[in-house]
């Protein structure tokens, strides 16, 4: 039974992303401003959706973190993406002998845990901000991305274009982007997307253990980071209005990502 396009998914990530992107424009009040006056209010006319233990406005804070938790998750894949792409492409294009230890290195990276990975690397680069929280979650995501790439790349470099690229002198990278990457990116795509989710799994687990970004900035993580106070004083929607926005983003982009996956595996039977 054929499945139709997850429109759903893609109006409610849309919207999401835009409002974050644009929440200068739709905050009603600064996120970082603690109005000790109306601590854990509930949501109201004046805080729509109520305030935190600092007398923070969620209704803001979910805007600008949601902003903080995309930016990671956005940077992280385009890191881990490149460094798979070039990875997989060297390897695939490389001896045989190369070939080999390029991928038992990235098998012995697969076999360590990704949350150990992330916090050795972290505790490595010292004091954490959006860049460098992005940057050792890119480091820890390129893995399986890259065994993809060198599969596509194993398969395409005897073909009689990427032959004749080769003999005429092509190097590496015009080889890559003229007649490689055009033909592997549908297939690493959805991964890319996977990436995105897992980043922002990543950051706000780490901001949930207390690892991940300092007090001064918000983020979805950090928000949920606040649930063994809110559950102490009764403060739900301190716990569950970052965790619906948080669990609905990665809903639409699981759901867009496996559209993705089943429509590379449709052009993969029928190319057979």
């Amino acid at each position: 039974m054929k499945k139709k396009f997850p429109v759903l998914s893609l109006l409610i990530l849309t919207a999401i992303v835009i409002s974050c992107l644009a929440c200068g424009l739709i905050m009603t009040k600064d996120p970082l401003y603690m109005d000790l006056a109306h601590c854990n209010e509930t949501p109201g006319k004046e805080f729509i959706f109520g305030t935190d233990a600092m007398g923070r406005d969620i209704f803001s804070m979910i805007w600008y973190g949601g902003r903080i938790s995309l930016m990671i998750g956005f940077f992280a894949t385009l890191l881990s993406t490149v460094l798979a792409v070039l990875v997989g492409s060297v390897s695939g294009l490389a001896p045989a002998r190369f070939d080999g230890i390029l991928m038992r290195l990235t098998e012995l990276f697969l076999s360590v845990p990704g949350l150990l990975l992330t916090v050795f690397l972290q505790a490595l680069f010292g004091g954490t901000n959006v860049y460098s929280l992005s940057v050792v979650i890119g480091l820890t995501g390129w893995m399986s991305m890259a065994k993809v790439v060198r599969t596509e790349v194993l398969q395409l470099k005897n073909t009689d274009y990427v032959l004749a690229a080769r003999c005429l002198g092509g190097g590496f990278f015009h080889v890559l982007s003229r007649h490689l990457l055009p033909n592997f990116i549908p297939s690493v795509l959805f991964m890319a997307v996977m990436n995105v989710r897992n980043a922002i799994v990543a950051e706000s687990t780490l901001s949930f253990m207390g690892l991940g970004l300092p007090v001064e900035v918000v983020s979805w993580g950090s928000m949920l980071s606040l649930s063994e106070n809110a559950l102490l004083s009764r403060a739900w929607w301190v716990i569950v209005i970052p965790g619906t926005f948080l669990v609905g983003t990665l809903l639409c982009l699981t759901n867009l990502g496996d559209h993705m996956r089943r429509s590379v595996n449709k052009r993969h039977s029928n190319l057979r």
